[in-house]
């Protein structure tokens, strides 16, 4: 697990391969390569996890030196790949290795046959071409700036932003607002991209100026699986079983992030199973008494599994700080409130271990949310009846803003503006009432990406919005701030629910395998009967999250203050008056925590990014 720093007529040095050190602080490499009148800079950080010897360093060229790879991730599959490159001697055991001559044999292509996480610069010299290329869902990051003359390219932000115009697109801002996040391939930076997951940008610079194309690697719909339930949650075991196995190649020891939930306790269960030392387990919970507090439930679950349980707590004044700090970590504004104690986990995981399995990613193909539910509600009812049922429950004395908003979008018959409304936590109204602006950016990258899923052939709107937010949310939003935060403290978070094989199969699945009225995750929760006692698995869904509605409602003054001050970045940016709008309306009893919890996360990124145009 690494970061990576390229460029093509862009100079760098290690200063700036130095402001990502934290994504690998054991070793660099930086080397410069002249293509005719171009020149190629490849930077790397390295946290060594496999293959610890001088082998795995990076940059890494082929033996002829054609060709070039700087990588971060891993391939899980990478020894399968091997064996298909017949007899090439290799030097070490990486996986950088094994892409690196799996890409030149293969080339683009190849990018379908990696199951891992990944984001990838292959360069051939005598061709002039670049490929980045980011995995299937997302799980690593990959931002670049292309210009006419030159591309400068980076897992993370900050070294990019050297290079770019510095100035924030508001359509952009607009997007975020009405999603949460941005969705690949914006950013707030005008002229910063990210690559979309499954897709690679392919840079040809044969000529002066550089041309570019994008690739979609992205898997058309699996066929639907005609098996029986019982075979399913077999074949299902195995899957995860090996998904697991895979996920732990390591040279060092790997512990696990456990929450109170099924996903976690599985992924642990799975895991000890296949160590023969004791899982060190890391969980996170708030001083104060909550509903979302997990401590005592992941405690029972270390309890049954016989795992080193390590437990860290946080309350409200750590909050407020970490959310600044946050904010820098994670170099893009979200709605997100999890990244908070996401940040303290990370931290605490990282002084024992350099590896840690997650429970990620279960949710998107099983069907777990609530929405996933309003879809088959959806095919019950008749569209009046959620007209009336929105009336009825904006005059209840208690008001949920996400119910209403469920309600009224399952009204909309086309699955994408029924989607994006689902999806939406601001309104058109309310964001153009704030920036000024009208927003457009959401409907064209979600339609991008329903079309590039091929989504009109999968057979019900509940597993089109499953694959969906697997390859939109979850990589932008969700695995996006994992990876900043955990990498922040040079620690590697890997997904076994997101491997390649895995989800092919579950999305292959019937879709009443997954999800139905009143139930998600249901092959999930069956096969975990076999490795877990009943009250762990029939535990109610928390979900990772903070208590911000209780810290939000007894902190009232502070969050006033900080959103309502008009001498900052942030007031000429956004109407303040609308914005004390959104803060009086949560007091009167709608939860409006996402909302505020975004306005707080754009208002301290506008504060150190100072280079905002205002």
């Amino acid at each position: 697990m690494c970061g990576i720093l390229g460029s093509v007529n862009v100079q760098f040095g290690k200063e700036e391969l130095d402001l990502i050190e934290h994504r690998g602080p054991d070793s660099f490499g930086l080397e410069e390569f002249n293509c005719g009148d171009h020149t190629v800079r490849l930077g790397h950080r390295r946290l060594a996890i496999v293959d610890l010897s001088p082998a795995g360093h990076q940059p890494m060229m082929s033996g002829c030196k054609r060709y070039g790879i700087i990588f971060n991730g891993e391939v899980y599959n990478h020894q399968e790949l091997r064996e298909e490159l017949g007899d090439i001697v290799f030097n070490g055991h990486s996986d950088t290795e094994t892409i690196l001559y799996y890409l030149i044999k293969k080339g683009e292509e190849g990018l379908k046959h990696l199951n891992g996480i990944y984001a990838i610069a292959f360069f051939d010299f005598e061709k002039k071409k670049c490929i980045l290329s980011r995995d299937p869902h997302g799980v690593k990051p990959l931002y670049y700036c292309l210009k006419n003359d030159s591309i400068v390219f980076s897992s993370e932000m900050r070294p990019v932003k050297r290079y770019s115009s510095k100035e924030v697109d508001k359509d952009s801002l607009a997007s975020l607002l009405k999603l949460r996040y941005n969705l690949s391939p914006e950013t707030l930076i005008e002229d910063i991209k990210k690559v979309r997951p499954g897709h690679a940008l392919i840079i040809d610079f044969s000529e002066k100026l550089l041309k570019s194309k994008i690739l979609s690697f992205l898997p058309n719909p699996a066929e639907k699986s005609k098996v029986s339930y019982k075979r399913a949650v077999k074949e299902y075991g195995i899957k995860l079983e090996q998904a697991v196995k895979r996920q732990l190649m390591s040279d060092v020891e790997v512990g696990i992030l456990l929450s109170g939930g099924v996903d976690s306790a599985v992924v642990a269960a799975l895991a000890q199973q296949q160590l023969s030392y004791k899982m060190k387990a890391f969980t996170v919970g708030f001083d104060e008494e909550d509903e979302s507090n997990e401590i005592d439930d992941a405690k029972e679950t270390a309890k049954v599994l016989g795992l080193d349980h390590h437990v860290v707590k946080i309350g409200f004044d750590d909050f407020i700080g970490t959310l600044r700090k946050c904010s820098e970590i994670v170099e893009e504004p979200i709605a997100t409130t999890s990244f908070i104690p996401m940040y303290y986990l990370s931290e605490l995981a990282a002084k024992h271990v350099k590896v840690v399995l997650s429970g990620q990613g279960a949710d998107e193909p099983l069907g777990g949310y609530h929405r996933y539910q309003g879809e088959i509600i959806k095919n019950i009812f008749p569209d009046v009846f959620f007209n009336a049922a929105v009336k009825l429950f904006k005059n209840l004395p208690s008001k949920s803003e996400s119910i209403i908003r469920g309600l009224s979008s399952l009204g909309i018959k086309n699955d994408l503006e029924r989607f994006e409304r689902m999806y939406s936590i601001f309104s058109d109204e309310e964001i153009e009432k704030l920036l000024g602006v009208r927003e457009f950016k959401s409907s064209e990258n979600l339609k991008y990406l329903y079309n590039a899923l091929v989504c009109d052939k999968i057979p019900t709107s509940v597993e089109k919005m499953m694959a969906i937010d697997a390859r939109a949310n979850l990589a932008d939003d969700l695995l996006m701030y994992s990876d900043k935060i955990t990498m922040n403290f040079s620690l590697e978070n890997r997904v076994p629910m997101l491997d390649l094989e895995l989800v092919r199969y579950m999305e292959g699945l019937p879709s009443n395998y997954k999800v139905r009225l009143r139930k998600g995750k249901v092959i999930h929760k069956d096969f975990a009967c076999q490795l877990l006692p009943p009250q762990i698995i029939n535990r109610p869904k928390k979900g990772f999250k903070s208590p911000t509605k209780v810290w939000f409602n007894t902190n009232k003054e502070y969050i006033s203050n900080v959103l309502l001050d008009g001498n900052t970045r942030f007031s000429e940016v956004f109407n303040i008056n609308e914005v004390k709008g959104i803060l009086d309306k949560h007091s009167s009893g709608y939860n409006m925590e996402k909302q505020i919890f975004l306005l707080l996360s754009l208002r301290f990124w506008m504060e150190m990014n100072i280079y905002l145009d205002g």
